[in-house]
């Protein structure tokens, strides 16, 4: 079962799912007869494992997911008393937050005895279940998009997968992957129709809770393009909310795409409508947000935001990353800074308040996006006088 069987009944193809299934513990059992530094202590000791759903971490793989660092940024930017965070999810093994999804999905196929999972992918996701699955032993059979960039594409096949490209867009690689799930009775990874990779991607805010001491920074900002990674956050803040480990939820702010803003689009509309775009941040390009009513609710009901950036904004944005920090993220990553900097330069952040920045993949996933940005010297003769010209001396 993926998703909930009465909510599907009237799924249509063209629109976004409903019945993406929520993971639920019993919190009240987890905090009982315990104060919250000792309930913290006890979760951090057992990484999590009462809010994941599998029985041992042993189960995951050996290869190190999560955990990744922070960054504080805000002598980069000249901020005047404003503090910027990044986390860097780029350095999880194969390059892209993804992993985490992943993880806990191969994990829950290894305690359940299964051997073969199937993904749709724009390349990220796709990498990521291969690699897993690499080192857990597993099958991987990864459909993607032909036009996928060819960085992911070899990763995909350098893992050992099985690779199907699909002459088509995202979706209907998506929808491709579902059939021969159902034909052939493989397990799939898919976004949001497999609810444990919302649970794999919220262990992000577990990992913040440790790192910021429970003092949570008051803005986070998160790429978005199906809503699970930004309902991932949510749903790992809700769970230490539930647990009274937190007092409020940070206010998180899903970054999207102008070019293929369609969850941002539709958030509040009565009538869902696809409108169907190009941009140069490939990960988060979709007509059809599959966790589009789970984004959408957690937002409401937490009083998010949304915000569209452009191409043009989301290159800026990985530059100045890239030249002030030395971290080199991919388009769909840097739209995390491109949308702080639009909300800055709308003075729309409070003064001293602290921001995060969520980076999901690495620059090197996809070198073709950021050609524009950059400008190669033509080749010299290898003299003293011709090393001074270039070098302007």
């Amino acid at each position: 079962m993926y998703l909930c069987p009465a909510c599907e009944t009237g799924n249509r193809a063209w629109l976004p799912p409903k019945g993406v299934l929520k993971t639920v513990y019993n919190y009240r059992r987890i905090g009982e007869g315990k104060d919250s530094g000792l309930l913290a202590a006890q979760l951090q000791k057992s990484r999590y494992l009462e809010l994941l759903p599998i029985q041992h971490l042993k189960s995951l793989p050996r290869l190190k997911v999560g955990n990744t660092p922070v960054y504080n940024v805000s002598q980069h930017f000249h901020l005047e008393g404003m503090q910027l965070f990044v986390k860097d999810d780029s350095q999880n093994p194969t390059y892209s937050f993804k992993d985490r999804a992943s993880a806990l999905v191969s994990a829950y196929a290894r305690e359940k005895e299964i051997t073969t999972i199937v993904a749709a992918s724009t390349g990220n996701a796709g990498s990521s279940l291969a690699g897993i699955c690499a080192s857990q032993g597993q099958k991987a059979i990864v459909f993607v998009p032909a036009k996928a960039p060819m960085a992911k594409l070899t990763q995909i096949l350098m893992y050992g997968a099985k690779l199907v490209p699909v002459d088509g867009t995202y979706d209907q690689a998506f929808d491709l992957s579902m059939e021969v799930s159902k034909e052939f009775g493989f397990f799939n990874r898919n976004t949001a129709f497999n609810p444990f990779t919302i649970e794999g991607k919220k262990t992000v805010a577990f990992e913040l809770f440790e790192q910021f001491v429970g003092k949570m920074p008051a803005r986070i900002f998160v790429p978005v393009g199906d809503g699970v990674i930004i309902s991932g956050v949510y749903k790992g803040f809700e769970d230490l909310l539930k647990l009274g480990l937190i007092e409020t939820m940070p206010e998180i702010v899903g970054v999207q795409a102008a070019g293929s803003n369609n969850l941002a689009s539709n958030f509040q509309k009565a009538t869902f409508a696809i409108k169907p775009g190009v941009t140069c941040a490939d990960s988060i390009a979709v007509d059809i947000p599959r966790n589009f009513y789970m984004a959408c609710q957690f937002v409401d009901k937490y009083n998010g935001r949304f915000i569209e950036v452009s191409d043009e904004e989301i290159l800026e944005a990985s530059t100045l990353l890239s030249r002030n920090t030395g971290l080199f993220a991919e388009p769909a990553s840097a739209a995390s800074l491109a949308g702080f900097l639009k909300m800055k330069t709308q003075n729309s952040i409070p003064e001293k308040s602290t921001n995060l920045l969520l980076l999901t993949g690495s620059g090197l996933k996809d070198l073709k996006a950021v050609q524009s940005s950059i400008k190669l010297a033509e080749p010299i003769s290898a003299t003293l006088q011709e090393a001074k010209k270039i070098l302007e001396l």
